[in-house]
């Protein structure tokens, strides 16, 4: 497909970075001629140097015809009117980076996307969304649901004394009953920075981050197998009242106690007016011990930090760890850092452009697939949904038999509505929804098996 991408900043260069491991024909625009210039030399796109709101450079970059046109430049405006511009040159699908919530509502959503904005994505949301689903599950470092909610994805950090360490995946069948060792699937195993997709002889060490997938029933089989405790969530506490932070309130459970501690103080003024009741603003800062005691942190299971600084979001976590604090939460806005912080070992990190650039790339290849997820712990590595058709090359055989690329792994399916595990003695049937883990492979080699 031919896409092209306005804003060469870091979400455009991300995005661009996963779609050219794809094979697709990427075009990047940005007005910051440097920029172009940085991003082509480790990038196989076409730059080019214009705005993305004149006609007349749109015509230059050839948008007539694109498949897609994605407008994620840091200025809100510049990507709806750009969007809007792309469509009346004829771009077939348009998406644009927005930074205020209201335009999620289903009135401006109507009226943009008669005006020519198929998609409005708000990275805060994603942000929130992810920051919601980890108080959820805090046991977990990564939990994604599959299939509508029928499996999930669960990335767990094992450490020595979780019953699988130091086992063999051969081994680990006999460690529960055969119905429950069927329940689920070791897909992948990043191991400092190298990702493994294993065989029956990889052995599971210390520090190992693991990736299962199991029907939703068999949650807690995970959390068991991963050594890891179920606290009960009571208390929160969230340093910085970002928009993320406001819209991670409105999905958390409102039986639990929030506490935001916020350096502003006209801010927590305006706050206090409008918060729910389950939430208590904090005027300070949160790397004061004073305020750490004030707010009760040896009291909360989580840590959210979420200030404008990366470096004081990891300081606050590693500072809450202290506490005893059973999960923490970092926002962190270099992507070059991430790798970093996380052998820190802060329990999540949140990259607001990771997770843009990740559901773009999942809204264009989920309209040829089924649901694309990116995994933010794992570089080159996604999860995909697909659907086993009559002639494809993988019906009738054992999985064991098949000839697969290196890189992929089989994690569950669903076959007439009820989920399953999938193992060496499976065999795929016309129509089987079928979850696929792949690593530094396009996923269009995926679709040739399917």
């Amino acid at each position: 497909m031919r896409i092209i991408i306005a804003g060469a900043g870091e979400v455009g260069t991300h995005l661009a970075k996963m779609l050219s491991n794809e094979d697709q024909n990427i075009v990047l625009m940005d007005p910051d001629a440097k920029k172009l210039e940085r991003a082509s030399h480790h990038l196989e796109v076409l730059p080019i140097e214009g705005s993305p709101t004149l006609l007349s450079d749109l015509e230059n970059a050839n948008v007539e015809g694109a498949d897609l046109f994605v407008g994620v430049t840091p200025d809100e405006s510049t990507n709806i009117m750009s969007c809007i511009l792309a469509k009346r040159v004829g771009a077939k699908h348009t998406i644009a980076r927005i930074n205020n919530a209201e335009y999620l509502e289903s009135e401006y959503g109507t009226l943009l996307e008669e005006l020519g904005v198929d998609w409005m994505i708000y990275p805060e949301e994603l942000a929130a969304n992810e920051i919601a689903a980890i108080t959820r599950y805090p046991w977990a470092r990564q939990y994604i649901m599959l299939f509508n909610g029928a499996l999930a994805l669960i990335g767990v950090k094992v450490r020595t004394g979780a019953p699988i360490v130091g086992k063999h995946l051969y081994e680990l069948k006999g460690m529960l009953p055969e119905e429950e060792s069927k329940s689920y699937h070791i897909v992948a195993i990043k191991r400092d920075f190298d990702t493994i997709i294993p065989s029956g002889n990889t052995r599971i060490e210390h520090n190992d981050l693991v990736f299962f997938t199991c029907s939703v029933d068999h949650t807690d089989t995970i959390r068991q197998l991963a050594g890891k405790e179920a606290p009960k969530i009571r208390r929160i506490v969230i340093m910085g009242a970002s928009p993320v932070a406001l819209r991670a309130i409105a999905k958390i459970p409102s039986d639990i106690q929030i506490a935001i501690i916020e350096s502003n103080k006209d801010k927590c003024l305006r706050l206090s007016e409008h918060v729910p009741n389950n939430v208590e603003i904090y005027h300070g800062d949160g790397r004061d011990p004073e305020i750490t005691s004030e707010v009760g942190l040896e009291e909360a299971q989580v840590f959210v930090a979420l200030t404008e600084n990366s470096e004081t979001n990891v300081l606050a976590c590693l500072a809450a760890k202290r506490y005893n604090v059973y999960k923490t939460i970092a926002k962190e806005e270099n992507i070059d850092y991430i790798p970093l912080a996380y052998r820190l070992d802060i329990g999540t990190l949140i990259n607001k452009k990771l997770l843009a650039a990740g559901y773009i790339y999942r809204i264009l290849l989920g309209q040829q697939t089924g649901q694309v997820t990116c995994l933010s712990l794992v570089s080159n590595a996604e999860v995909v949904e697909l659907v086993a058709r009559r002639d494809s090359k993988i019906i009738g055989k054992k999985i064991s038999e098949l000839d697969l690329p290196r890189g992929i792994t089989f994690g569950g399916m669903i076959r007439n509505g009820s989920p399953s595990m999938i193992d060496g003695d499976t065999i795929l049937e016309p129509y089987d929804h079928v979850v696929i883990f792949y690593h530094d492979i396009s996923i269009n080699e995926l679709k040739k098996l399917f």
